[in-house]
């Protein structure tokens, strides 16, 4: 059986990721639209980002799970030859970094935590590619070089680079979104 394609598309808040994913996975979909959400509406403003992805994908049939961290349990939910979009891995990496807050023991301060974490999204995304025509997954870039950060802001810088780096490396086409324009690193996209 044949793998399906693996696409990462990053670039800085509102460069046009989701706009560029969801138009290129609904032109190929020739199976279900899957979109995995990863944002939590804590606060008014990811309240009103939540509504506008969900608007703009109002004019397809979208299946939309809602999976904040433990991406792993939307692998029984997929079916062969799915489209699917998840949208962000930025996103999960915060959830998953603060998992555990709420008993003073957030992830990213226990060892090796992260590091397990990433493993099985790693795993994850080659399952989802077992099943999936096409998986799309978005992520922010964030944070460019500055003089200094917080021990927890470099943490989670370092985090999400080797991460990017991990998923660049395995997936079939690598896109940064620049004004709106998608510049290709890897693969020929179409």
């Amino acid at each position: 059986m044949a793998q399906g394609t693996v696409t990462f598309i990053s670039g800085g808040a509102r460069s046009g990721k989701s706009a560029y994913a969801e138009r290129l996975l609904v032109a190929q979909a020739t199976g279900r639209l899957v979109y995995i959400a990863s944002g939590v509406a804590f606060d008014h403003e990811m309240e009103e980002r939540i509504a506008k992805h969900q608007h703009d994908r109002k004019d397809h049939a979208w299946l939309t799970i809602e999976q904040p961290v433990d991406l792993h349990q939307v692998v029984p939910l997929l079916q062969q030859g799915d489209f699917v979009l998840w949208d962000c891995l930025t996103t999960w990496l915060t959830n998953e970094m603060y998992k555990g807050i709420e008993d003073g023991a957030p992830c990213w301060k226990r060892p090796d935590c992260l590091d397990q974490k990433r493993c099985e999204l790693l795993h994850t995304i080659e399952q989802i590619r077992e099943i999936a025509a096409h998986l799309v997954i978005v992520s922010n870039e964030v944070l460019d070089e500055w003089p200094h950060y917080d021990e927890e802001t470099e943490f989670y810088r370092n985090a999400i680079g080797t991460t990017h780096q991990q998923i660049v490396q395995c997936a079939d086409a690598a896109i940064e979104m620049d004004h709106g324009l998608p510049v290709v690193w890897k693969g020929d996209v179409r």
